[in-house]
């Protein structure tokens, strides 16, 4: 974190000053439990709790400055040193954009580069961060790379990105989530990014949207807020991305899984990162040959200026080879060589939890929790993935709800009941009753006793599973965040219990007093 006296975060955030206006926090924490030596602490209310009830806690863990929205005093009456502002969010927004704009400014007055990556999309931002993130990290650039921990994509989770920034970082990648149209453009303008890239458009959130057109709106205003001098990375497979490639002033780069036919499939642009050749290997891994225009690269140049690089992915799912894509377009953007680019994606594994996570077990039994969050495609994408690595083996579905589908709801977990029987996966299992309409629509389709299994919670479907899994089984995990069946696939995961044995029931994930809630689309 860059040094900011309390006096000047009172005058950027037009707070009022409680506190000795030399005071100089270190970092900054939105949950007590995460306060150090040095912290600024910022008491926003939360969903279920008010960050102002722990104020005092932050402070005995070694806070020495709050952002308040309110004074708070302790047991003797005595206020705790703090900058009190009318909205901590949109303080912490604004003391993030007074970063980003001097550190940009110090490194441009030392003629050094600084690069912000703005990532969105319905699915895959925390996939492509990571890999992007990974990408800059390894190469010989001087200077640090700043990355998002986890999901941290909303209004909270950006300036915490931020933060953690410095006078040293090179590469500062952001994720953008959003609600709602206005959500992006506060994000962009935050952090004014040089390359902005959209990954997809899809149906998840559309009930909050008012409709997946909507959605593209939200989603286009992360290329509207770029410069004339910035690039826009943009997804060639979804019509809706493409198209936004009319609301930028900025050059275009357009990446596609599609085969080179003489420029239609490419939308008249010049700038296209493509997958050739692409195959999923026998652990489910996807290789290909990856095309990138006008490298600086002579090795492996064909005479139209097309560079081409082996890339041989750790990662699980032919749905991942649209992020990989999308993090290379983005580095070769920010003028990473292309053998770099390819070298860092074939080390890379997943680095966020609950993405396509594959554990073994000692029995023989294998695990893939890809429950962080769902959505109709990620649903569509996860189960291709399990019958592709399921021939030969038994597989499992254990499904959850997708949430916040709107009007649609209904149908597209019917939708997903019926993909799942013609997918032939052996074994259904669908927990909640807010995923019910999807085990009916199973059953409608064929899929009758043992084969479909409908549980009211994942206690009962944790039960089911330990009693009927068996070596050699592949089981997949998903469903929405809220849902929580990535804590019932790490229950799973761990293993196999002796006679006798009694886990504990329930897994908490980690509190969240003030931090991000639940990911945004």
């Amino acid at each position: 974190m860059i040094a900011l006296t309390a006096a000047e975060i009172a005058d950027i955030t037009n707070g009022r000053l409680a506190a000795d206006p030399g005071i100089t926090p270190d970092s900054v924490v939105t949950d007590s439990r995460e306060a150090t030596a040095g912290s600024l602490y910022v008491a926003k209310p939360g969903e279920s709790a008010d960050g102002h009830d722990f104020v005092g806690g932050a402070f005995d863990r070694g806070a020495v400055l709050a952002l308040v929205e309110r004074d708070v005093a302790d047991a003797a009456g005595v206020s705790y040193p703090a900058v009190v502002v009318e909205d901590a969010v949109l303080a912490m927004g604004a003391l993030a954009a007074e970063a980003v704009r001097r550190i940009r400014a110090r490194r441009a007055s030392a003629g050094a580069a600084f690069t912000v990556v703005g990532i969105t999309g319905s699915a895959g931002k925390t996939t492509t961060k990571d890999l992007l993130a990974g990408i800059f990290a390894a190469s010989d650039a001087e200077g640090a790379t700043v990355a998002p921990q986890g999901s941290y994509n909303g209004e909270v989770g950006v300036p915490l990105t931020v933060f953690k920034a410095d006078y040293d970082t090179r590469y500062l990648v952001i994720e953008m989530g959003a609600t709602g149209i206005g959500h992006i453009r506060y994000l962009a303008d935050m952090v004014r990014p040089e390359i902005g890239v959209v990954l997809g458009v899809g149906s998840a959130h559309a009930g909050e949207f008012g409709g997946i057109d909507n959605i593209a709106v939200a989603k286009g205003e992360l290329v509207e807020a770029l410069p004339a001098q910035g690039t826009a990375v943009l997804n060639l497979d979804d019509a809706r991305v493409a198209a936004m490639a009319t609301r930028t002033s900025a050059r275009v780069f357009g990446y596609t899984s599609r085969p080179a036919d003489g420029g239609s499939s490419d939308g008249g642009y010049s700038n296209v990162v493509r997958a050739d050749g692409v195959e999923l290997n026998a652990a489910g891994h996807p290789e290909f040959e990856l095309h990138l225009p006008g490298d600086h690269a002579p090795q492996g140049t064909n005479q139209q200026g097309i560079s081409q690089h082996h890339v041989s992915a750790k990662l699980i799912g032919a749905h991942h080879i649209a992020n990989l894509l999308a993090a290379a377009a983005a580095a070769h953007a920010a003028g990473i060589p292309g053998a770099q680019i390819a070298a860092s994606l074939s080390a890379q594994t997943a680095a966020s939890r609950w993405r396509m996570e594959r554990t073994e077990r000692p029995d023989g039994v294998t695990v893939i929790n890809d429950a962080y969050n769902a959505n109709p495609e990620s649903m569509r994408a996860a189960l291709r993935t399990l019958a592709e690595l399921g021939r030969g083996r038994r597989t499992w579905a254990v499904l959850g709800a997708m949430l916040e589908l709107g009007e649609d709801s209904i149908r597209e977990h019917m939708a997903v009941g019926t993909q799942v029987v013609r997918l032939n996966i052996s074994r259904l299992v669908v927990v909640g009753r807010e995923a019910r309409s999807l085990y009916v629509s199973a059953v409608n389709e064929g899929s009758w006793g043992d084969e479909c299994v409908f549980a009211e919670t994942a206690d009962e479907a944790y039960d089911l599973l330990q009693a009927e899994l068996l070596p050699g089984d592949l089981v997949l995990f998903k469903s929405s965040n809220g849902i929580g069946l990535r804590h019932l696939g790490d229950r799973i995961a761990l293993p196999p219990q002796a006679p006798g044995d009694s886990p504990e029931r329930s897994v908490e994930g980690p509190a969240t007093t003030a931090t991000e809630g639940s990911a945004q689309l």
